[in-house]
């Protein structure tokens, strides 16, 4: 086959995989995902849209609450920190309501600066928020009714698994700690995917310096990664060369799509995210860790990066999931089978 002739067929069958389109705007909750849920009924899980404030800024969250969940109970609790560019609609409240399916209470966030959450300028990516995120659903959902507050874990997806490990580092509320197709920001946002970019880092450092200038200086604030999904052709899409991306175009753009949900990031974020590293002392980790993947994720090598170096850690496991790219694990009822079945041994061990 010629090469334009293998993308496509490979497009087809990822579009196939992807299913329908689940619109926000048919969902009361906004919710995304297959099998959302669409009102509080008697008997099954129940969600809570929340505000809580953290650091000055108004959070957007959803609190998903068991079947049969009483204020006066004691539950273990997860949050759930959803991947770059996502918000709690997609795949995080996806795993949040499955969770709360298996006993817990579970909370997902939209990040500081992004989504329905408050935060000036927009498309704000910094490490250092994204870990206070993780810390600022600690801190809420430890005060929830009926949750017990010595048996909280956390849950990191994509991008918010690496900032999942950074806040595991130092917050020892987190009595478990697990990742979903972890994604180093940092190494990626420095040395570009499968470390494609590490000529040009020093340009564009320079790049980021100077869009901070002009954005201290009364200007714009400069955006990079903005992709405009409604002139994304199926073509260009079956060009994209790694799963991640092409199948992430599908998701976010296409099946999962949701008006908060973004690539873009302020410029000027990459001073802070290149030189930041998802594994620098991540021995500190003490927590029991869990590090699950697609076995056929092209991201997998992150996580199989990160998981020797958490020496600290009470115990650590990776778990594949066989046959799974990164955004497969996200949606496809299968690999999400799966992975909520290992996450439900792992909690229940741990909590």
């Amino acid at each position: 086959m010629e090469k334009g002739t293998v993308a496509s067929v490979a497009f087809a069958s990822v579009l196939a995989i992807a299913g329908p389109t689940f619109a926000a705007s048919a969902n009361p909750f906004g919710l995304v995902y297959a099998n959302a849920i669409t009102e509080n009924m008697p008997g099954k899980v129940h969600i809570h849209p929340v505000n809580y404030d953290l650091n000055g800024i108004k959070i957007a969250a959803n609190v998903y609450t068991p079947a049969g969940y009483k204020a006066d109970g004691s539950y273990p609790a997860i949050v759930v920190a959803h991947p770059n560019g996502g918000v709690k609609e997609q795949v995080a409240g996806e795993y949040a309501q499955r969770l709360a399916n298996e006993g817990y209470i579970t909370i997902a966030a939209d990040a500081a600066y992004q989504g329905a959450s408050g935060g000036e300028p927009r498309h704000t990516d910094k490490p250092y928020y994204r870990t206070e995120d993780i810390h600022g659903m600690v801190d809420f959902i430890s005060k929830y009714p009926g949750v017990d507050d010595k048996r909280i874990g956390v849950l990191g997806i994509c991008g918010g698994g690496g900032y999942t490990l950074n806040a595991a580092k130092s917050d020892k509320r987190l009595k478990a700690v697990a990742t979903l197709s972890m994604f180093n920001s940092g190494k990626v946002r420095r040395d570009g995917f499968m470390s494609g970019q590490v000529p040009t880092i020093q340009e564009r450092l320079t790049q980021a310096s100077e869009a901070r200038a002009k954005m201290k200086a009364g200007g714009k604030p400069e955006i990079s990664g903005n992709v405009d999904f409604d002139s994304l052709t199926d073509e260009k899409i079956a060009q994209i060369p790694t799963d991640l991306y092409r199948e992430g175009m599908l998701y976010y753009g296409r099946t999962h799509r949701h008006p908060n949900s973004t690539f873009a990031y302020t410029t000027e974020s990459l001073m802070d995210l290149m030189p930041w590293d998802a594994t620098d002392q991540i021995d500190l980790i003490s927590a029991p860790l869990l590090m699950m993947g697609g076995d056929k994720a092209d991201t997998l090598y992150m996580t199989e990066d990160a998981l020797p170096k958490a020496t600290g850690a009470k115990s650590r496991e990776l778990f594949l999931i066989p046959g799974a790219t990164h955004i497969q694990t996200y949606y496809v009822p299968e690999y999400v089978d799966k992975a909520v079945g290992k996450l439900k041994e792992f909690y229940g061990k741990n909590l």
